[in-house]
């Protein structure tokens, strides 16, 4: 019976911990909703497709990185079995040119730092 009160207070500590993000952003007025991202208008297909983009593309920047720099490689051949350049200038911002509407608005939204600029030229719009 003596246990009842710390579980209790344990659950109700959890609960309060787990619960925090969500009322954090209830609280402070924050949106939980995805920001809208302006797609880039010419192409219509990425190196890959959206949903592996949204959630790989930091991965797939990398493994390109590590491929140019370390084994000289120039070319990605993507799911479809489309060959582009490994190249953040020539390939990804040739189309997501504005880094402020793109790239941005999903990386302050994840509060997410971007390191890709201390490397290459920001993007300062079209």
């Amino acid at each position: 019976m003596r246990d009842r009160m710390r579980i209790t207070a344990g659950l109700a500590a959890f609960v309060a911990l787990a619960g925090f993000p969500i009322w954090h952003a209830l609280a402070t007025g924050g949106s939980t909703a995805r920001p809208e991202l302006e797609r880039p208008s010419g192409d219509s297909t990425c190196v890959e497709d959206s949903a592996y983009m949204t959630t790989r593309h930091v991965a797939l920047l990398q493994r390109w990185r590590t491929a140019v720099v370390r084994d000289g490689a120039k070319d990605y051949v993507s799911t479809s079995g489309k060959s582009y350049a490994m190249n953040l200038t020539g390939t990804c911002m040739r189309c997501h040119s504005d880094g402020e509407a793109f790239c941005d608005r999903c990386h302050t939204y994840a509060g997410v730092e971007l390191t890709c600029w201390s490397c290459h030229i920001e993007p300062k719009g079209n």
